[in-house]
């Protein structure tokens, strides 16, 4: 009987360490129950979701369209371009008390051919949201405004964009 190699990133315990992650980036799907609130309601939740796993930074969940509360996300002006995925748009969240979250969702309508399982797959700014929670635990935000990685504490850093690692940022 084979034995299966385990990712270069994957440490024991099911640890991972980030710095490991590689470049070009892998899209990993995961069944753990993926949890988003915004301003007291829930945005998204679902046990499908696609992580995006990139040298130094901890992952991205992509959450299906179904997950999400689609009556609250307002198309939101200017786009991003990832040399991986492609070009992004954006989405503000608009809460029924009339907060808005600024370009707090994004997706890929049409991304390169090696991210096309992202096809209109949302993710977002952890720190944008009243809470994130992946298998029932807390999501950290990634520091800095750019990045939306979900940090959990599996993982083992640096993280890109950490103040403590400037060689990073």
């Amino acid at each position: 009987m084979a034995e299966s190699l385990a990712p270069p990133w994957q440490e024991p315990g099911g640890l991972e360490r980030v710095a490991a992650y590689p470049r070009p980036p892998a899209l990993v799907r995961d069944t753990r129950l993926v949890r988003v609130e915004a301003g007291g309601r829930l945005l998204a939740e679902s046990h499908q979701s696609l992580r995006v796993l990139e040298t130094f930074h901890p992952p991205s969940f992509y959450l299906p369209p179904p997950a999400f509360d689609l009556s609250l996300l307002v198309p939101a002006p200017g786009r991003s371009f990832c040399e991986w995925k492609g070009v992004a748009r954006y989405f503000d969240v608009l809460l029924p008390d009339g907060r808005r979250l600024p370009r707090a969702v994004w997706h890929y309508p049409e991304p390169t051919p090696a991210f096309a399982p992202l096809a209109g797959w949302f993710s977002l700014y952890p720190a944008a949201m009243a809470g994130c929670w992946v298998g029932g635990q807390p999501v950290r935000a990634q520091a800095g405004g750019f990045y939306g990685g979900w940090i959990t504490d599996e993982l083992i850093g640096p993280f890109k964009g950490d103040p403590a690692h400037p060689e990073l940022i």
